[in-house]
């Protein structure tokens, strides 16, 4: 397992670099394999490297596209982290239908949905106790939240499951478990704007509690984490308080 914080100057900084990650780690993945499979977050902060992706011209018959959460709500939804993506990126290039597998919110029973999902992810990678992608990308909330694991939360202790129910002041949501996530080959939080100082400051802490801030639990068993900052949000930490190595710029 290896580790980087970036700390980059502005948002617009940390998208062109993520930008840089996501298409060296795309293009390694099928040179490897001839396909890469990517999870997607939501929220206003991946935004922006969406946009960037349907910019680029790349295999896009070979890439697979899953969603690590989803809101429970309907696929045309102005709250929908589907429909995000779809308009920012996926419904701008000719990617196949069939390489587009998003969360299904459509049963009114987040629990079946969930488990239809775990199905979904179970025969599109095949019998192996933990699926590995080649990119899962997150985001942060101001409480230490990713995913929708949302801190003092059930979701945070399933360790059986590939997807389960995630909670908000009452609201379900769909998500990847946290040993789903670190699995992945490749992690990028992506982390923007002074609100996030706090949270950031607990997390990057030896002694944070995973339980109160989700975050601190994403420890790839041997893939690689990347913490992508701008400066607003990266502003506050201190040398001592980091448990990662900062790199200057590192090679993707």
């Amino acid at each position: 397992m290896t580790k980087y914080l970036e700390i980059l100057d502005d948002k617009p900084e940390l998208i062109k670099r993520a930008l840089r990650i996501v298409m060296g780690r795309i293009e390694e993945a099928i040179a490897r394999r001839g396909v890469c499979t990517i999870a997607l977050a939501g929220g206003s902060t991946p935004k922006p490297l969406y946009e960037k992706l349907a910019e680029q011209s790349l295999p896009w018959a070979q890439l697979n596209i899953f969603w690590g959460d989803e809101r429970y709500v309907p696929a045309d939804h102005p709250d929908s982290n589907q429909r995000m993506a779809r308009l920012a990126w996926l419904d701008q290039v000719p990617i196949p239908e069939g390489n587009i597998h998003p969360m299904p919110t459509a049963a009114a029973d987040p629990q079946q949905d969930a488990a239809a999902y775990d199905a979904t992810l179970r025969n599109f990678f095949g019998d192996r106790p933990w699926p590995s992608f080649d990119i899962v990308l997150l985001g942060m909330g101001d409480d230490g939240h990713t995913a929708s694991l949302f801190p003092q939360t059930a979701a945070l202790t399933v360790g059986d499951r590939l997807i389960t129910v995630g909670e908000k002041q009452g609201e379900p949501r769909l998500t990847f478990t946290v040993p789903l996530i670190n699995a992945a080959q490749n992690i990028l939080f992506l982390v923007a704007g002074e609100n996030k100082q706090e949270a950031l400051q607990k997390i990057f802490h030896s002694d944070a509690d995973g339980f109160a801030y989700p975050s601190k639990l994403i420890n790839p068993d041997h893939g690689v984490l990347w913490w992508l900052l701008d400066a607003a949000a990266g502003d506050r930490l201190a040398p001592d308080q980091a448990i990662y190595q900062t790199k200057s710029r590192p090679e993707p």
